[in-house]
């Protein structure tokens, strides 16, 4: 691994990641033709949570929270802190002080696939997390990593700048130079869901929506009035 700390990324317009965010993970994931989500053991530290922003990317390794630490430095507005670990870990790497540093320089929030502390103290203070999972356990400072390259969280590959839109659905990544197309097809595709919304609450079924019932017959499913007719 290269120890080292990359100060600019690409970033995508902050209108582009709002918009994303307002749109929330499953309309994201289904807009980029079901990719970019994050293994579903990545849950918020507390609910309901809804974040969005342009990714800070961070390596490091178990119980070791020292690069964290160095990527705040590297963060602005908008921005979330995406923290992947060199092997699987569960200690507590993150906390209310390490919040309040990224709150002071705009953060929106953290994803990192290890766990987190302090959950009471992060939902009084409105700092969104998602994490693998929740432990008091401390960590030390001690073992150098990276940041702003890019890594696997959860099964995903993030680079630096890319978008991520996080709610109670989980966590999902969207590449930067797609983000402005992305955040297209999310408005086609809930203008669309709209009119079925509509149709569905006039009783309309899926079935006759979606036009199901030509291919189930074809597939072979035969309607009967009763078990015993033959």
């Amino acid at each position: 691994m290269n120890h080292v700390a990359i100060r600019n990324i690409p970033r995508a317009p902050m209108d582009t990641v709002r918009r994303l965010g307002e749109a929330g993970v499953a309309t994201v994931h289904e807009a980029q033709g079901r990719t970019g989500l994050a293994k579903p053991y990545l849950r918020p530290a507390w609910s309901p949570a809804a974040a969005s922003g342009s990714s800070v990317t961070v390596l490091t390794h178990p119980g070791d929270n020292w690069m964290l630490h160095v990527a705040v430095e590297l963060c602005q507005p908008g921005d979330m802190l995406v923290v992947a670990l060199s092997s699987d870990n569960e200690d507590g790497m993150f906390g209310e002080l390490l919040a309040t540093s990224l709150m002071s320089r705009g953060v929106t929030g953290l994803i990192i696939d290890a766990g987190v502390r302090d959950v009471k103290a992060l939902r009084e203070i409105g700092f969104p997390v998602w994490s693998r999972s929740i432990s008091a356990k401390g960590t030390v400072k001690a073992t150098l990593g990276a940041v702003n390259i890019p890594v696997v969280i959860a099964g995903a590959l993030v680079s630096p700048g890319d978008v991520v839109v996080a709610d109670d659905d989980g966590v999902v990544f969207v590449p930067a130079g797609r983000a402005v197309e992305i955040a297209k097809s999310c408005d086609a595709r809930e203008a669309k869901e709209a009119v079925v919304r509509e149709r569905l609450s006039r009783g309309d079924l899926g079935l006759d929506i979606y036009g199901m019932r030509e291919t189930l017959e074809k597939q072979g499913l035969i309607y009967l009035d009763s078990i015993d007719e033959p």
